[in-house]
């Protein structure tokens, strides 16, 4: 099972959605990548990770060009940006997603609200992908 999860930036929202998919089934392979990347994972992004136990402070921004040959059994978008400009893939996609999440990096205000929008994206992302993970991941894999 290999899964892209897409994003504009690939510093936030996809690789909170990245962490979330891999911790709940290391036999699924998953990938992040951005159509427009960042240079490093958003700080905020890893610090509310690590609250609920997942380390994604290693991860790294990639674009998607490195993985557009490659054959997929879902490639999922997670922004608006990366959804309308996500480039068709080369290789073979079974299934194209877009679960939709604001961006909690262009947040202003102060720290406290900023923090509490990151919160509130990174509890969205996890119930949604458990939610994709249950219904259309699961049946999919050989019984243990």
């Amino acid at each position: 099972m290999k899964i892209l999860i897409l994003c504009t930036g690939n510093s936030c929202r996809s690789q909170m959605a990245h962490g979330f998919l891999q911790s709940f089934d290391p036999r699924i392979q998953v990938f992040s990548a951005g159509t427009e990347p960042a240079a490093r994972v958003n700080a905020q992004a890893v610090a509310v990770m690590a609250e609920v136990g997942i380390d994604i402070s290693h991860h790294v921004p990639a674009h998607v060009s490195q993985y557009l040959g490659e054959a997929w059994d879902f490639v999922i978008t997670v922004c608006g940006g990366a959804n309308e400009s996500c480039p068709v893939f080369i290789g073979k996609v079974q299934s194209r997603l877009h679960f939709g999440f604001t961006d909690p990096s262009q947040e202003q205000g102060p720290p406290e609200y900023v923090k509490q929008a990151f919160h509130q994206v990174r509890d969205a992302i996890k119930a949604r992908f458990y939610e994709f993970y249950c219904e259309q991941i699961v049946p999919l894999l050989p019984k243990q």
